[in-house]
């Protein structure tokens, strides 16, 4: 009962009903709860202090963040005092900016994950080989949304966007939609067993997509198949790391990978002519990527 009671104490200070009504809808950073209350980093930091210490919130850290989330279900006895927040006016008009905000992340979580810093040059370098470079048909192995085969899609002649999650291909048609793309083709398909004919592709890119699948080698000697002689691969990886949140998370299968064993499944699967370049740790992100590219022998 005394829980009860200092539990409703405290909701009865409108910004800390606030904060809790956007962390049941999404976990939440302090700079992002900044931005959505309007409130300055301190207080918001004493709000977050008050309603942990009474178990009503939860932090997480991930990729250099603390996120808040709700830490208590149904179950619990103070959880009409969720259900009363969550059902009520939303006069500050917090409920949009919350949904403008995830929508945010999610464009910068595509990238992350597709590209990952410095990786986002391939932004800039998709548009200077679009001068460069005879009109190829490419493949993109795990798509997610969009990102990279929209910038690939404006120098290539054909681009086929591969993914199995249907939700993140629609998001990716829509992306090409708005950018008025029409040589892009969208497959669900398993990258382990693809219906593309043997031999159809000039340019195979692997961003970010080997630490999805269960037999990386297998999607590696699928690459080959698919690919011209002369075809190139392009593989972009993370380094190992011990951020073992993405694979609930983010539904990694693995913590990353040593470029060696990537490497030896490329020499394995036919390839030749394979470089390699490593990027160092950038800012407060605990991942480091490298990329590969090999040649399948003519």
């Amino acid at each position: 009962m005394q829980t009860l009671s200092q539990s409703f104490r405290a909701l009865g200070d409108p910004t800390r009903l606030r904060i809790l009504r956007l962390i049941a809808e999404a976990p939440l950073n302090v700079s992002e709860l900044v931005s959505l209350v309007g409130v300055a980093q301190p207080s918001i930091s004493h709000h977050l202090s008050t309603l942990r210490r009474l178990g009503l919130v939860r932090e997480e850290r991930q990729a250099g963040f603390t996120y808040y989330s709700l830490a208590m279900d149904a179950g619990d006895e103070r959880w009409p005092l969720i259900r009363l927040a969550q059902q009520g006016n939303d006069d500050a008009g917090d409920r949009a900016r919350l949904i403008d905000l995830l929508r945010q992340r999610e464009d910068r979580q595509a990238l992350n994950e597709k590209l990952l810093e410095p990786g986002q040059s391939w932004l800039l370098w998709s548009t200077a080989l679009s001068s460069l470079l005879p009109p190829l048909q490419v493949a993109d192995f795990g798509c997610g949304t969009g990102v990279l085969s929209v910038a690939i899609a404006r120098w290539a002649k054909h681009v086929v966007a591969i993914d199995q999650n249907r939700g993140v291909l629609d998001k990716a048609k829509q992306r090409a939609a708005r950018e008025g793309l029409k040589n892009i083709s969208f497959v669900k398909q398993d990258l382990h067993r693809l219906s593309l004919d043997d031999g159809c592709k000039d340019l195979v890119v692997i961003s970010q997509s080997l630490h999805h699948v269960r037999e990386p080698a297998n999607v590696l000697r699928e690459a080959h198949r698919i690919l011209k002689p002369g075809g190139k691969v392009i593989v972009l990886e993370l380094m190992p790391h011990e951020e073992r949140w993405v694979l609930e998370r983010l539904g990694h299968r693995h913590l990353g990978f040593e470029p060696e064993e990537l490497d030896g499944a490329l020499a394995q699967a036919g390839f030749a002519t394979m470089a390699r370049e490593t990027h160092g740790r950038t800012g407060s992100s605990p991942f480091r990527v490298f990329m590969l590219t090999a040649e399948k022998k003519r």
